[in-house]
């Protein structure tokens, strides 16, 4: 049976960080997981990635010891225990909007009698040995707060059993709560959506649940940790390949004083 790390790691009052992985790559995924990054979350909602995509990139992560996440589509129970089944360890639920969604989204992440999760976990067998119900004492529940219907109800949906965080997604909860008034993005500055991200945090706190940030920088990741978050993701595979070839692109360009040269000639 496998132990989860970073349900452990919480436990023992540590801090975590997060990749995050929307190129549907094994090799990405491989290179992703060597980095020393506590957890990586392979984003099956908004990647570009399907369920074939995701099964080989848990498989590259396992050598890394990595602990691996799937965010899922929705909240539907056969995306969700697919994911488990192919060895996901944690499972970010986007659009929890009530505890009745929250108690839902918990039910198909465990076994009875503690949920409704199917029996088949046909590759987190072999990749963890031993697998049986005693997971349910491992996989975490992640759900996203991303509405204003979702802190609404924030209360009840942290107190909701067998949840063991919130996973808050800034540029939804942007669009979700200010009517259209600010632009979606991460690492936000606005007075009223960093008070929205404490309350999260105290509410989680409250409820002895773990609160977690999706940030586009260290540095804003590490003041939400300062906060009191319990894990921030810090950009992501997308994201730091395109900042690293631009870097790379324009370093050289200086050095050399070679200019840009777009053009289209056609079929060749």
């Amino acid at each position: 049976m496998f132990t989860n790390k970073l349900k452990q790691q919480w436990a023992e009052g540590r801090a975590a960080i997060n990749g995050w992985l929307s190129i549907g790559n094994a090799f990405t995924a491989e290179i992703m997981a060597a980095q020393g990054y506590d957890s990586i979350t392979i984003d099956a909602q908004h990647g570009a990635l399907d369920y074939s995509a995701v099964l080989p990139m848990l498989q590259a992560m396992r050598a890394s010891g990595v602990t691996p996440m799937v965010r899922v589509p929705w909240r539907e129970p056969g995306a969700i225990m697919k994911a488990l089944d192919a060895g996901a360890q944690g499972i970010i639920c986007p659009m929890v909007n009530s505890a009745e969604q929250a108690s839902e989204f918990v039910s198909y992440m465990r076994y009875p009698p503690h949920g409704q999760r199917s029996f088949g976990p046909t590759r987190a067998t072999f990749a963890y040995g031993g697998y049986g119900v005693s997971a349910n004492e491992q996989v975490l529940a992640l759900a996203m707060i991303e509405t204003q219907q979702g802190m609404d109800n924030l209360e009840a949906i942290a107190a909701t059993p067998g949840l063991d965080g919130i996973y808050v997604g800034p540029a939804d909860l942007t669009l979700g709560t200010q009517e259209g008034r600010l632009p979606p993005g991460f690492d936000r500055e606005e007075p009223e959506m960093i008070a929205l991200l404490q309350r999260i945090k105290e509410v989680c706190k409250a409820n002895k649940i773990r609160a977690c940030l999706h940030c586009g920088t260290p540095d804003y990741a590490a003041k939400a940790i300062g906060w009191g978050f319990d894990l921030t993701t810090v950009g992501g595979d997308t994201r730091l390949l395109a900042a690293a070839a631009s870097a790379s692109v324009a370093r050289w360009r200086d050095l050399t004083g070679a200019v840009a040269v777009h053009s289209v000639k056609g079929t060749y």
